[in-house]
């Protein structure tokens, strides 16, 4: 889902998630000391989807839009499973298994070392369909690993559901599509600038580097020590 692609119900979500992060402070916005982060990208911007478990009206109304894009944009007849990415998509797993009726399942990083061994915690019933659920996404890495040991486990994985992906970054979207999954997230940078803009959230100076950071991630990422 690009922003060119995006349908005027999920413009409204993008808007009211993008608010809410921001009203609870799970954005911040600094490019004079750009965050590092784990895919190795220099970033002005970063966002703590993991904030939100603290704000219980908050959480519950990114649930109940969660829910509805979900129910927008995917058969979720054709869903037996949601499975949770260790450790930020867990608690999302556990509030969306609720809210759409569906068990679930979480995955590791790797297998936990002693007894079964498992990485994939939970009832697994071979050939059944699950969505996978985590808090964000950057370049799709973390993302694509917990798909193949879903994959492994004799699970079907044809869709990744985020609250929050950068957007910004290249080539994260293109492979998960070389990957066979379909990414559906709730925000990007771009929702968050939009409405920072609107409420007056950040300075004019703070906005405009954030918006030269989205118009080239690489670039920026570069001259601000990241790879």
């Amino acid at each position: 889902m690009s922003d060119e692609t995006k349908t005027l119900e999920e413009e409204i979500i993008a808007g009211q998630t993008a608010k809410i992060l921001l009203d609870i402070k799970a954005v911040n916005f600094r490019p004079r000391e750009p965050y590092l982060l784990t895919s190795g990208w220099a970033s002005p911007v970063y966002i703590d989807c993991r904030w939100v478990i603290s704000f219980l009206q908050e959480r519950r109304e990114i649930i109940k839009l969660s829910a509805q894009l979900l129910r927008s944009s995917i058969n979720m007849n054709h869903v037996d499973l949601l499975a949770g990415g260790e450790t930020a998509g867990i608690p999302y797993s556990s509030w969306l298994s609720e809210e759409l009726s569906k068990p679930m399942l979480y995955v590791r990083k790797k297998p936990k070392g002693f007894g079964r061994n498992s990485q994939i915690e939970g009832n697994v019933t071979e050939n059944s369909e699950v969505l996978l659920i985590e808090d964000l996404a950057t370049d799709g890495g973390s993302k694509l690993m917990f798909v193949d040991a879903l994959r492994e486990s004799g699970l079907v994985v044809k869709d990744i559901f985020v609250v929050f992906f950068y957007g910004a970054f290249p080539g994260a979207q293109e492979s998960m599509e070389r990957a066979g999954v379909n990414l559906h997230y709730l925000a990007n940078w771009w929702d968050v600038l939009d409405q920072a803009e609107k409420g007056n959230y950040f300075s004019d100076s703070d906005l405009s580097n954030v918006r030269k950071f989205l118009k080239d991630p690489t670039r920026w990422s570069k001259e601000n020590g990241g790879k």
